[in-house]
Formats: C-alpha cells, structure tokens, sequence
C-alpha cells in the first residue's frame, strides 16, 4: 500500500492538515500486504473478530486506556460530560457524551447540518461524482441502500459522506429536522473505512454492515440516513423514537469502538450543499468538521 500521507482540509482552522491514523501501521499491514489481505478475508472482515475486541473494550481493566488516549491525541476533555478518570471502560469514553453546547445548532430552517463530527465527502449531484475516494472508483445508489426503489428515488441527489474516526466523538445527530421512520438494518462485512482502505476499494461502503433510516422533512423532502459498521466497530445503536418528530440537531444514535460512517442522501434539488465542502471534495480531500455545523441550505421555493 502506499504510504502517502492523508491530507484533510480542517474548517476550524482553515489549514490542511494530515491526519494521524489510529492503529496505521496494523491498517497499512493488513490493506497492502498479501498475507495481510489473507487476514482480513479469513478474520478481520468477520463480526466475531469486532465483537471480540468490542468485548475487551468493555472491559474495566480497558479504563486504564482513556487517559493515555485522551492525552495522546490532544482531546478536549472540558467538553466531556465526566472527566476522563471517572469511565469505567475505554467503551464508555468511547460513546461518551458532550456538556451542552459543546455543539452548537447552526439556526435557520433552511440550514442543514452535519450528522456527526468527522471528515466529510460532500458530492452535490451523486451520479456526476468521478469516485469518491479514488477517481473512476464508486458505488451504485441500489447497492448501498439495498433497494432500487430508493436508489431512483434519490438519483441525481446530494450525498455527504462523514468518516469519523476513533479519536472522534462517537454520536451521530439528525441533520434535519423532520420524522422518521424505523432503521433499516443491511447485514454485511466489517471492513475498515479508513482511506487506507477506501482508496484501494470504495466499495466497502456498500458491503459493510449498515443501517438506513428515511427522514420525512417539509423543509428538505425525505431524506435518508445511513450509519455504516466497520472493524472494530461493535455496535451501531439507534436511540431515537420511529414517527416521533425530531428538531434539528437531535441525537440518533451512537457507535460502539471503532471507525464507522455516517452517509447522508438528500433527493435531487433539495439542497445546496457548502461551498467548502463541494470544493474540496471535487479534489477527494476530506474537510474535518463537527457536527451541528453547516452542511448546507435548501433552495429558495
């Protein structure tokens, strides 16, 4: 595999950066070495494998990770609703929750935001999109929603792809508000979505295990929201009440340990995505991003 770095543009700051991989050398091994990619097709990929680590995670003795972690990667821990000794297991930091306003809701009802904080891939028409994380390499619509009804109806529309990882915080919002509908679970693989692996295959995306959740939103139309597994990931856990409405913002949802995604699909014409985010994804550079911030605004009626 090679070794170039992965370079995100972060709006916080304005500057890009390079990402620091959790786990890269482990990534690197098991993605560009062929003994690696034996392991992955006979081990890694498997829910066992993810549901075993997902178990030590739980763990007590895993607490003893948190403060390393935190201090390791530079975390905020102000933001955090308990201080970083008190989790019981790396798991419990792992999904941890924020102080309120730690996030704050970009207003306006025309104003769309992101899902969860992460790295963003934003596509305003899908189907004109030359690959998402390597040029002349994408998914089809049906394969990742499981449907051909669903892909014709989203054909033409607007795709946000928000790659969160490990250091990340691990709950995922509505970026609209509106109603929805019970989640829709796709069973499959658990193949990393780190770009060390989505570069050599986007596919992954599509044959992971996933969850789809149809939004009904007057100001956006219906809108669909998938939550996609991946290794290490155990569980992707749904907190929200089907036909209850929901404002803007709003928890879903959460992921166990682990990278995982969020993909978000808006139907043709119903927004009008941020310029930053268009501008640099036409480059497949990811813009770093955190939730409740802008994704974009629904066209004038």
């Amino acid at each position: 595999m090679p070794a170039e770095p992965i370079v995100f543009f972060n709006r916080r700051t304005g500057q890009l950066e390079t990402e620091r991989i959790y786990g890269e050398a482990w990534l690197r091994w098991i993605y560009g070495n062929p003994l690696g990619r034996l392991s992955l097709a006979a081990v890694v990929r498997r829910a066992w494998f993810s549901a075993w680590y997902g178990w030590r995670m739980n763990r007590p003795v895993s607490a003893n990770r948190v403060l390393p972690f935190v201090v390791d990667y530079d975390l905020d821990a102000e933001e955090f609703t308990r201080p970083a000794t008190a989790y019981r297991t790396f798991n419990e930091f792992f999904y941890r929750t924020l102080r309120p306003g730690a996030r704050p809701i970009a207003p306006g009802a025309e104003v769309a935001v992101l899902p969860a904080d992460g790295r963003h891939l934003a596509y305003q028409d899908v189907d004109a999109a030359d690959g998402f994380y390597i040029k002349g390499k994408k998914f089809t619509l049906a394969a990742l929603l499981g449907s051909d009804e669903l892909a014709r109806e989203f054909a033409g529309g607007s795709m946000l792809i928000s790659r969160l990882c490990p250091v990340d915080y691990h709950r995922f919002h509505f970026p609209v508000a509106g109603t929805p509908g019970e989640a829709r679970l796709i069973n499959g693989w658990l193949y990393s979505v780190s770009p060390l692996a989505l570069r050599l295959n986007p596919g992954y995306l599509v044959e992971n295990k996933r969850m789809v959740t149809l939004i009904d939103s007057e100001r956006f139309g219906r809108v669909a929201q998938l939550e996609v597994g991946a290794t290490m990931v155990g569980a992707i856990l749904q907190s929200y009440v089907p036909g209850r409405a929901v404002a803007k913002g709003d928890e879903k949802g959460m992921f166990a340990f682990g990278g995982s995604c969020v993909i978000t699909l808006f139907a043709r014409g119903r927004i009008v995505f941020d310029r930053d985010l268009v501008e640099h994804s036409a480059q497949q550079r990811e813009v770093y991003a955190r939730m409740g911030e802008r994704l974009g605004v629904a066209p004038s009626a």
